[in-house]
């Protein structure tokens, strides 16, 4: 039995471009095929139709409890909105480049959104790796249905009147991070 059976997929054919993406059951890999041949998966921008709105509102509850948070709250600075999970690979990845990113940039508003995931995992995660920033747990999904997330990571650049920049598919780096915020800062120009 090859390592595939059992496994859900979504699957969208564009222009003869099949994306097929994971479902929590295969995590952390994503194919893409061209012309029936597979093709080198890149993070990238993607030009969601939310680019240029307003971001979805949304109040979630950090890890480990507390006061919820809202996208109101964040209006009038500059915003990064992560989508991640512990069982996600790329996220693991780009992880350190958005706490140093946080650190290094108190200006901004980072925030990580739990896709899919445990909280008592979640936290211990961020126990293990650290953060500088709050992770809040999206428990019915909504938040990730309003802003189109079909896996993760997806990051979100959110300008000071909150409106949605820029969409990143895949692990940031410390370099793209910078880029994007300073388009999220100028409201996309």
């Amino acid at each position: 039995m090859n390592g595939f059976a059992g496994l859900l997929l979504s699957v969208l054919v564009i222009n003869n471009v099949t994306v097929i993406s994971p479902t929590r059951q295969m995590r952390h890999v994503s194919v893409l095929i061209r012309d029936g041949k597979i093709a080198q998966n890149r993070a990238h921008t993607v030009r969601s139709p939310l680019v240029g709105r307003p971001a979805p509102p949304f109040r979630l509850v950090p890890v480990g409890g507390g006061t919820p948070i809202s996208l109101e709250s964040l209006h009038g600075k500059p915003a990064v909105i992560n989508f991640w999970a512990t069982w996600c690979v790329p996220c693991f990845q780009e992880h350190g480049a958005l706490v140093a990113s946080a650190r290094f940039l108190p200006d901004v508003q980072f925030l990580g959104i739990v896709y899919e995931d445990e909280e008592g995992k979640t936290d211990e995660f961020l126990r293990e790796r650290g953060t500088s920033y709050p992770s809040l747990m999206d428990k019915d999904g909504r938040t990730a249905i309003a802003y189109g997330v079909f896996g993760v990571p997806e990051t979100f650049f959110i300008d000071p009147e909150g409106r949605i920049v820029e969409k990143f598919v895949g692990p940031l780096d410390r370099g793209t991070i910078l880029s994007l915020v300073a388009q999220a800062r100028g409201g996309g120009r």
